[in-house]
C-alpha cells in the first residue's frame, strides 16, 4: 500500500504584477473575505476551511491556481510519484530553508506543493 494523501489547506492564486492589486482587492474588499495577518508580507484570506494566498508572479501573463496535498510519508509519496511518471517541478519555486516538501505538476499542469499536514 502506498502513502495517503489528502487535499490541504492553502490554495496559491499565482498573479501577474499588473493583474496584484485588483486581485486583492476583489478578494478583501468586493467579497469581503478575512485578511490573514500572521504571515506578512504575504496577502492571505480566509476561504472556508482553507487558506487562500495572493502572490505576485512576475513572468506570468494570467493567473495560475497552485493547490497542495498533504502526506505523512514525504520519501514514500516521492517514490509513489516517481513510480506513477509524475512529473516533480522543485525548480518552479524555492522551498524556505528546512521546509519539508516539494513541488509537482498533474497532467493538466495544475501545480501542487506536496508537504506535511499542518507546515505552517
Amino acid at each position: 500500500m502506498g502513502p495517503s494523501f489528502v487535499g490541504g489547506r492553502n490554495i496559491a492564486i499565482k498573479v501577474p504584477p499588473h493583474l496584484y492589486e485588483a486581485t486583492i482587492a476583489f478578494y478583501r474588499d468586493v467579497v469581503g473575505l478575512k485578511v490573514l495577518d500572521n504571515h506578512p508580507p504575504e496577502v492571505g484570506f480566509q476561504f472556508g476551511a482553507n487558506q487562500l494566498w495572493i502572490d505576485r508572479a512576475a513572468g506570468l501573463s494570467q493567473a495560475e491556481i497552485w493547490l497542495e496535498l498533504a502526506t505523512d510519508d514525504l520519501p514514500a509519496a516521492a517514490t509513489h510519484l516517481a513510480g506513477a511518471g509524475v512529473v516533480r517541478c522543485d525548480e518552479i519555486e524555492p522551498l524556505a530553508g528546512g521546509f519539508a516538501g516539494f513541488w509537482i505538476a498533474s497532467p493538466a499542469s495544475i501545480v501542487h506543493m506536496v508537504a506535511k499536514p499542518d507546515h505552517y
